[in-house]
């Protein structure tokens, strides 16, 4: 039976929250296995909160300037994307911050339905330097991973300028692997898990919802009934029409070159799903990411799922 044991746990600061857990024994080869699922599932596929637009009186464009606030409105679309928001949403939410007279502004300004809190109160926005009204509307939602203003700009009320999204809720996962000392056999493993969080969930609330996820997926291939000289028909959850089963699967999967893969990465391409959001020529769009790259995409989609990219 596997143990679970947490051999570290710590604040740095309110968004950064870390632990460290020993999980095992495992037979030969396992931990890695378990290890790297747990890291994907982990980084990619849990669910966080975050600012997606923002609405600010008087202003049409991201490129303008504030009479009597510090910051232009480029910097602070940027520090409101270090906003962290903790809660549960089942649609997108609106909320409000009103400022008047010198001071500086803070994340507590903003007022918060109740079933939305603020990981770090003090989480700086801008500054007035003058006598002046500031007031903003903020768009809230619920997603997964990293989401590009350029990409969501269609889904943003009118008026609203869209804000590069960071939902993923852990930040940072590593992990090792080291030959059991609970046993005299070389042949039993134990995996070593570092999970750092935004401070929106636990390291401990992160772990559990990713085994869970991942718990549910394997189950699916279970064979309840095995009929002789039979094939046997796999009912996956597949969800095809809403393709939320495309965030189980990794591109890693697609086997591509090296520097195509991590020009993926690089730009929070981490699953099919996040995949199918771009062209093959919005592609291009990404940095060091040739045609020859682009291609390879392309061919390797559709040789492995028989899938295209949109047009």
């Amino acid at each position: 039976m596997l143990q679970v044991q947490c051999l570290q746990s710590k604040i740095e600061k309110p968004t950064e929250l870390y632990s460290k857990y020993s999980i095992g024994p495992f037979t030969k080869g396992q931990s890695t296995t378990i290890g790297n699922a747990l890291r994907r599932a982990l980084l990619s596929n849990l669910n966080g909160l975050a600012i997606v637009g923002v609405r600010i009186n008087g202003i049409n464009h991201e490129f303008s300037t504030i009479p009597n606030v510090k910051e232009d409105v480029i910097d602070i679309l940027l520090n409101l994307k270090q906003v962290v928001l903790t809660g549960n949403i089942t649609e997108p939410t609106v909320a409000r911050l009103r400022a008047n007279g010198e001071g500086i502004i803070t994340a507590s300004g903003i007022e918060l339905p109740e079933n939305i809190s603020l990981v770090e109160p003090f989480q700086y926005i801008t500054t007035l330097t003058g006598n002046t009204n500031l007031e903003m509307e903020f768009l809230i939602d619920k997603g997964q991973g990293y989401s590009i203003s350029s990409k969501s700009e269609t889904n943003i009320p009118e008026g609203f300028l869209a804000i590069d999204a960071v939902f993923m809720p852990v930040k940072k996962v590593n992990f090792f692997i080291e030959t059991s000392r609970s046993n005299s056999s070389s042949e039993l493993e134990s995996l070593y898990l570092e999970i750092w969080t935004n401070g929106s969930i636990t390291p401990a609330e992160a772990l559990s919802s990713s085994a869970e996820m991942l718990e549910f997926t394997f189950s699916s291939l279970k064979i309840s009934e095995t009929v002789i000289n039979q094939a046997t028909t796999l009912e996956l959850p597949l969800m095809e029409e809403s393709g939320e089963h495309y965030d189980n699967i990794f591109i890693e999967e697609l086997e591509l070159s090296v520097r195509a893969y991590n020009c993926l990465k690089r730009a929070n391409v981490h699953t099919l799903a996040d995949l199918l959001k771009y062209s093959a020529g919005e592609l291009l769009e990404f940095k060091n990411f040739g045609q020859k790259s682009a291609d390879e995409v392309c061919e390797n989609l559709k040789k492995r799922f028989n899938m295209d990219l949109r047009k």
